[in-house]
């Protein structure tokens, strides 16, 4: 099991392209995933807003099987430690909270402005935005990382994907480094 933790911010799990992608590096045991009950309740609103349509259940169902899949991932107990966070915004203090609980060595959000360093150091974490995270995944185990794209791929369907068009959603949900470089390692998939 990996022991390098990452706690994911709500915005990363929201396009399913890209939370896809997290969470199948996860599954291949390339880092362990975090979030909390508020993570995942922000994630479901979010969805919920973005496609109305599955206000009906599917997004609620969408973090319950998350939450199945990775039976560690869920950090309780985090609301004890607010009041030692201290972030530009208030309402992102719950995020440092649960990461500091949950032991992560760093949070991966695409608002990396919200979680300045100085706040960050005292607890011994970093933050990430997923584009510069996925490309460190790329860097440290390419074959395994392009292999779970291929999987990705071919487990998709309506409309069934390549690794062409999954590299083109994920650069829509805001990893298109990440996308470009995969792209030109894309020999590592049948690897």
């Amino acid at each position: 099991m990996a022991r390098f933790s990452v706690f994911f911010d709500a915005c990363v799990l929201v396009p399913i392209a890209l939370a896809d992608t997290l969470l199948r590096l996860g599954e291949a045991d390339l880092y362990r995933p975090l979030w909390s009950r508020r993570i995942l309740d922000e994630m479901v609103s979010a969805v919920e807003k973005i496609h109305p349509d599955l206000a009906d259940g599917r997004a609620r169902r969408r973090a319950a099987v998350m939450d199945d899949a990775f039976d560690d991932a869920g950090v309780v107990g985090w609301e004890q430690c607010l009041t030692i966070v201290e972030l530009p915004d208030p309402g992102d203090r719950h995020v440092v909270a649960a990461a500091v609980v949950g032991r992560a060595d760093l949070i991966v959000t695409a608002n990396v402005r919200d979680f300045p360093l100085h706040a960050l150091e005292p607890f011994g974490l970093e933050v990430q935005h997923p584009d510069v995270f996925l490309l460190n995944q790329l860097d440290l185990a390419p074959n395994r990382v392009m292999r779970t794209l291929g999987q990705q791929a071919a487990a998709t369907g309506r409309p069934t994907l390549t690794v062409d068009s999954l590299l083109s959603q994920l650069a829509r949900c805001g990893v298109p480094e990440f996308a470009a470089v995969a792209a030109r390692q894309k020999w590592r998939v049948d690897e």
